[in-house]
Order: structure tokens, then sequence, then C-alpha cells
């Protein structure tokens, strides 16, 4: 028997074959992506998180120095940070250098603790008063925190 002739022709859906529902293959490389992605923001914040840490650490361990080596390092600190983060401000020095300082910052650090965080690298004897070191200090901690 020839049933050939009885057979209906092959008829396509309206409109085309469509797009959705994907494959499971689509759907595998999607969430491929999605999980990259995740990573990538997870692993990005862990190493801003773990600099902050580590600046912070540094900063920690300075309560054993001298009021001046102190000084010195948390002025090297936030330099350091400045190289990594604000490049346009490892040329400043000065003036300028605290004026920068205080636009990142929550509150401006003014006075006889400005004047301690700008020129201590270059003392040789400190000519401050011990009670500006706290300022410093917790100025700087609070700097690194909003800046890294």
């Amino acid at each position: 028997m020839d049933n050939l002739p009885g057979l209906r022709d092959i008829h396509l859906p309206d409109g085309g074959v469509p797009f959705f529902p994907l494959a499971y293959g689509w759907w595998s490389i999607l969430a491929f992506l999605a999980a990259a992605f995740i990573a990538y923001k997870v692993l990005r914040y862990l190493w801003q998180q773990s600099a902050k840490l580590y600046a912070r650490r540094i900063l920690l361990s300075l309560k054993d120095d001298t009021d001046l080596a102190a000084a010195v390092k948390m002025s090297e600190i936030l330099r350091r940070i400045c190289v990594r983060k604000y490049p346009e401000a490892v040329a400043k020095s000065g003036e300028d250098w605290i004026e920068f300082l205080n636009t990142k910052s929550k509150w401006p650090l003014t006075g006889t603790a400005a004047t301690l965080l700008r020129d201590a690298p270059f003392m040789v004897k400190p000519s401050f008063k011990v009670d500006d070191m706290p300022t410093v200090w917790r100025y700087c901690y609070d700097w690194i925190g909003a800046n890294l």
C-alpha cells in the first residue's frame, strides 16, 4: 500500500520557533556566568577588607612606638593607601596633603594634630604635645575605614 499521498505536510508554528524555554546547555552557561560574577564580587570585597584589616593592624601596632615614630608610620600608611587608591595625591605635600586627606575624611584634622601628621616625617626631635597623638591615631583609623 502506498501511504505517501495521505501524509500531511509539515507545518511550523505561527511566529517561528520560540527562543524560550532554553535548553539545559544554555541554563548551565547562564548559571556558570552568574556564579563567576558572584565569585568575582565576593573575592573583590574580601581583598578590600583584607587591605583595610592589614592597614588597621599596622596602625594598632603603633601604640608601643615612640610618638614621633608612630606619627611617621601613620603618615607612611596614609601615603601607601593613596598610592594605591588616589595616585593624584601622592605628589601632594604640606597643607595640600592635609587638605586632600580632609576632603576624603568624615571629619577634618586641624591644629597641632594636622601639623604633626604633616611634619612628622621631617622632624628630628618631637616638637609637639603628646596629647595630639590619640587624635591623629583616631583620624588615621577612621580615614582608613572610609577610604579602603
